[in-house]
């Protein structure tokens, strides 16, 4: 249970509840988006169906304050436990729709229906995953190179793929290894010609014949692979290239910019095309690393926060309805204030001579962060 009294994943809403943003997704991406958010001052839902690509992780590499032996799984039901108790609200769904608004967007998830001003879409994509026979993901198929590259230092790899990307990926492994195969599986080679001169002039075996059988050690991991050729050969590990399939629909429902290679196009705090979307992650150009989306969601946090705050009000709009009163203030809604007061990371500790639902204190003021 959460500090504002909710049950995430058991939340059956029969009325269509109101939030200043809704995140599409739950990953590292979309739970910082929403961690922000919701510490700025602002209602925040995040609509997740579970599972994707950090879900899958055996081990978490290259996060700072995080060890080796924490698995995805861990790394997310920490990152909501930790949203949660912000007094953000969590939603179990698949969002199959948003429509724009008069002021702001709908999402409907199943039988539940969410409004909101703002969007963020944090919905990634999926590797596509070549024909078994494969090795367990994580026990000697891996899809981040930049992660995972590490641990095959010294060891026998290969790479599946027939495109530019299998031949490029083999080459940098030899980096960390002198033992890399590229593994084409009966396919055509789809690499340009000159990228075939470069790979040929790098020790990279091109093995073309398919994979008839696999073998793992006791604890799991691959072995080697059996080909229809007869060859059999040793590896820990490798990377399949084959592409990435990226979860767009509601990108194109709202008829978002999206680049040539399926990303969504946004400025540096993931804004898109369309006023009032924002996204971040997998979903967006640039290193499908955790770091990286974490560094996104904060900026398109922040970034929801200067296009919703209420203060400092424009001069405009103070000559048009003059100061802002001191029953005006402060903007948080009484539920966030409820739990920000309450919280352990409040100034001095947690209060707790507070009612459930407090009446706002003219006196009190909030500062924020330019």
């Amino acid at each position: 249970m959460g500090l504002n009294g909710h049950n995430p994943y058991a939340r059956a809403m029969s009325e269509t509840p109101e939030y200043d943003v809704a995140v599409v997704g739950g990953g590292p991406a979309g739970l910082t988006s929403a961690l922000y958010t919701t510490r700025l001052g602002h209602d925040t839902v995040v609509v997740d169906r579970g599972g994707g690509r950090a879900a899958m992780m055996r081990d978490t590499h290259n996060v700072i304050g995080v060890t080796e032996h924490v698995s995805g799984n861990e790394f997310l039901q920490t990152g909501r436990e930790q949203v949660e108790s912000y007094g953000a609200d969590f939603v179990r769904g698949f969002v199959s729709q948003i429509d724009e608004t008069d002021g702001g967007f709908e999402l409907t998830a199943g039988d539940d229906v969410v409004t909101t001003r703002k969007v963020v879409l944090a919905t990634g994509f999926s590797d596509e995953r070549p024909d078994p026979p494969l090795p367990r993901t994580g026990q000697g198929l891996h899809y981040c190179l930049h992660c995972d590259a590490y641990m095959f230092v010294d060891e026998p790899v290969y790479v599946m793929g027939t495109g530019e990307a299998a031949a490029h990926v083999a080459m940098i492994m030899l980096n960390f290894t002198d033992e890399v195969d590229v593994l084409t599986r009966g396919e055509d080679i789809e690499w340009s010609d000159e990228t075939d001169a470069q790979l040929r002039a790098h020790p990279v075996d091109v093995i073309e014949s398919e994979i008839d059988a696999m073998e793992k050690d006791d604890d799991g991991w691959l072995k080697a692979f059996e080909f229809e050729s007869g060859e059999r050969r040793e590896y820990r590990g490798g990377f399949p290239m084959y592409g990435s399939d990226y979860n767009a629909d509601l990108a194109d429902q709202l008829g978002l910019e999206r680049n040539d290679d399926g990303t969504i196009a946004v400025d540096d705090h993931g804004r898109t095309s369309v006023d009032g979307v924002s996204a971040v992650g997998d979903i967006t150009p640039g290193h499908n690393q955790i770091p990286v989306a974490l560094g996104e969601g904060a900026k398109a946090g922040i970034g929801l926060h200067y296009d919703l705050r209420e203060f400092p009000r424009s001069p405009e709009a103070i000559e048009e309805s003059g100061p802002v009163g001191a029953d005006e203030v402060p903007a948080i809604s009484a539920e966030l204030m409820t739990t920000a007061v309450t919280h352990e990371g409040h100034a001095a500790g947690p209060r707790e001579d507070v009612s459930d639902e407090p009446e706002p204190d003219a006196e009190q003021s909030t500062a924020t962060d330019d």
